[in-house]
């Protein structure tokens, strides 16, 4: 499976990749938020173990993505399908810092739900931030996703809790975004 847009390439994970994807993975500052991290070349490894052996499941519910530009692998983007019944997903992204504020993380988001709603044809597709983290939301408003609110505790981090912003987009909403821009 592959995805593009004019810069960047999504792909499939390998564990070739599992050298790159550490060179982010085991920053401080790139895990500073997140439930996981900075990880050991070994918990990269078994990342990297756990994407490929996702990819392979007959009714596949993670598509973690390597994310390719100019030929380098400079971070990742996933969409994990919550709920078939429903057809409801959740996205993230990740990327190395030296690429951070280039607009990259927008334009994963943008891929992931047009992926997400042209090809898999979800109705609803969330995703979730630290109220701090800034950066991170302000791709999610440019990426034309709603504020929904905060929830409150929904992370253990670092031995406490942390509150997470949750945002959305409906496919109607996409499909309007997709009109306007066409």
């Amino acid at each position: 499976m592959q995805l593009s847009t004019t810069r960047l390439r999504l792909r499939e994970i390998t564990f070739h990749d599992t050298v790159a994807i550490h060179q982010y993975a085991s920053l401080e500052e790139v895990s500073h938020d997140q439930p996981w991290g900075p990880n050991s070349l070994e918990e990269t490894t078994q990342f990297v173990a756990e994407v490929v052996a996702d990819a392979a499941e007959h009714k596949r519910l993670r598509y973690c993505l390597a994310v390719e530009y100019d030929g380098q692998l400079i971070g990742a983007g996933e969409l994990w399908i919550t709920d078939w019944y429903n057809e409801c997903a959740e996205i993230g992204y990740v990327l190395h810092p030296a690429y951070w504020g280039q607009g990259f993380a927008t334009e994963m988001a943008n891929v992931l739900l047009a992926f997400g709603f042209e090809q898999l044809g979800m109705h609803r597709i969330f995703a979730t931030c630290d109220p701090e983290n800034i950066a991170s939301f302000n791709v999610l408003e440019k990426a034309g996703f709603q504020s929904e609110g905060r929830i409150r505790d929904h992370l253990r981090i670092n031995g406490g809790w942390r509150d997470s912003l949750i945002y959305s987009m409906l496919r109607d909403e996409w499909q309007v975004m997709v009109y306007e821009y066409e």
